[in-house]
C-alpha cells in the first residue's frame, strides 16, 4: 500500500476495529481462564498471592479489551520468558525506601509489575484516608498491565484513583522520527454511588499500539493514517510500512507533552530508567509507576459529591448524539459492559494464542484447563 495524502484520507470513511470476522476468535469460560493463568504463573515461580493478583490483571484485560491489544493471556509468554531469564523476579522482596505522611517510594526489586502497582495503590489509599491525598512511586519494576485496573482499585475503595507508568520507547518527540518516549498510559477512576459502574479512563498516550496494527495486518485491513509513521516519517495506512516506525501521540504535540511529563513523574522522579532506556534490556526493564489516591471526604461530604457528580453525568449523557444509534457513553462504560457480556459468552482469544498457550502449558507441566464457552441457549417460545 502506498502512503496517501491527508486530502485522500480525509475523504474516506473512518476505519474502526471491531472483532473482525476475518480474524476468528475462540471463546473460553472466564473461571477456567483465570485458573489457567494462575497455574502458569505458579509454575513459573510466583507465589499464590502474586499469581492471583497477576491473573486478575490479565483476565480483566481480556474481559475489557480487544484481543489484538495483547494485554490479556498473551502476556503469559512474556512472563515465561522473563521469569526464566531473570528479568522478572518471582516472589521479589519489595521494600519501602522512602515514606512521608502523603508520599512513599516502593522498590519493586524487579518483581511483577501488577503486584508492585497493587501494593503501591493500596498504600496510597491507606495514606489518603488519613491525610486526604497521597502519591506513591514505584521504581525498578516491570510492565504493570492496564493502568485503569490500578486506578479502579482506589475507586472500588471509594476514593478517586490515578495511575501512570512509563514504557518502552515507541513514540517520537513531536516533529521527529526516532522513538524516545513510551505509550506511557494513564488510568483514572471515579467511584459512583448506588452500585453504579465507576468512571474509568484508561488510555495510552499514543493513538494505538502495534498489537492492533498486527491484528489489522492479519485481517488484511488498512489502519487509520494517524496511528503511526514509517521509519522515514511518512503517514501511512499500511500496518507493514508502519511497524518499524514511531507511533503517533494522541492530540499531536499535546500527547507528546503528556508522555514527556509522565516519564518525569515516573522514571525520573523515582530513580528508575526513563526515555529510550526503558524496556531495552530484556533482563532489566526497570519500569516506574506512580499511584495517586484522593479521599473525596477531604474536600466535601460524600453525599454532596455524589449528587454533584450525578448532575454532571446527567448533563454529559443527555447531550444529543450525532448518531441516534450511538448514544454518548462515559469513559470505561463500554469496557465494563463488555466484561459483563464476556463473563456469559466467554473470553475471546486469537486461535494462534490458544495454540501457543497449549504448548506453554505442556512445557511447564500444567494442565491445559481452558474450557470452551458454550453459546447461550436461546429462550424457548411460549
Amino acid at each position: 500500500m502506498r502512503s496517501r495524502t491527508r486530502e485522500e484520507v480525509e475523504q474516506e470513511p473512518p476505519i474502526t476495529y471491531q472483532l473482525d470476522e476475518r480474524v476468528a476468535v475462540e471463546r473460553f469460560r472466564e473461571p477456567s481462564v483465570r485458573g489457567f493463568a494462575e497455574d502458569v504463573l505458579r509454575a513459573l515461580g510466583a507465589s499464590a498471592e502474586e499469581a492471583r493478583i497477576n491473573a486478575d490483571g490479565v483476565v480483566t484485560a481480556s474481559l475489557w479489551w480487544h484481543p489484538g491489544q495483547h494485554q490479556g493471556l498473551e502476556k503469559l509468554f512474556r512472563y515465561a520468558r522473563r521469569m526464566r531469564n531473570g528479568g522478572i523476579v518471582p516472589d521479589a522482596r519489595m521494600t519501602w525506601v522512602r515514606e512521608r505522611p502523603a508520599a512513599a517510594l516502593l522498590d519493586a526489586n524487579r518483581g511483577l509489575g501488577y503486584v508492585a502497582a497493587r501494593r503501591a495503590m493500596d498504600r496510597a489509599v491507606e495514606m489518603a484516608r488519613r491525610v486526604g491525598v497521597a502519591m506513591v512511586g514505584v521504581r525498578h519494576s516491570n510492565h504493570f498491565g492496564i493502568a485503569g485496573f490500578h486506578a479502579k482499585r482506589a475507586a472500588d475503595a471509594g476514593l478517586i484513583g490515578i495511575s501512570m507508568t512509563n514504557a518502552g520507547a515507541e513514540m517520537a518527540p513531536w516533529g521527529a522520527t526516532r522513538p524516545i518516549l513510551g505509550t506511557n498510559p494513564w488510568g483514572m477512576a471515579v467511584p459512583r454511588a448506588g452500585g453504579r459502574d465507576a468512571i474509568v479512563l484508561d488510555m495510552a498516550l499514543t493513538q494505538s499500539g502495534k498489537g492492533m496494527m498486527r491484528w489489522l495486518r492479519r485481517a488484511g485491513l488498512p489502519m487509520p493514517d494517524h496511528w503511526a509513521l514509517t521509519p522515514a516519517g511518512a503517514r501511512t495506512t499500511d500496518p507493514d510500512a508502519a511497524m518499524k516506525g514511531p507511533l503517533l501521540p494522541i492530540g499531536d504535540y499535546k500527547g507528546y507533552g503528556l508522555s514527556l511529563i509522565t516519564d518525569i513523574l515516573t522514571g525520573v522522579l523515582t530513580g528508575s530508567l526513563f526515555g529510550a532506556q526503558v524496556f531495552q534490556d530484556d533482563e532489566n526493564y526497570d519500569v516506574a509507576h506512580t499511584m495517586i489516591a484522593i479521599d473525596i471526604e477531604a474536600f466535601m461530604e460524600r453525599v454532596e459529591f455524589e449528587e454533584r457528580l450525578e448532575r454532571l453525568i446527567a448533563d454529559v449523557l443527555g447531550a444529543p448524539p450525532i448518531d441516534p444509534d450511538k448514544p454518548v457513553q462515559l469513559p470505561g462504560q463500554a469496557e465494563q459492559e463488555r466484561a459483563r457480556h464476556r463473563l456469559k459468552s466467554g473470553v475471546p482469544m486469537d486461535p494462534k494464542t490458544v495454540v501457543r498457550l497449549r504448548a506453554l502449558a505442556e512445557d511447564l507441566g500444567v494442565p491445559f484447563s481452558l474450557e470452551p464457552a458454550r453459546e447461550p441457549t436461546p429462550p424457548q417460545a411460549g
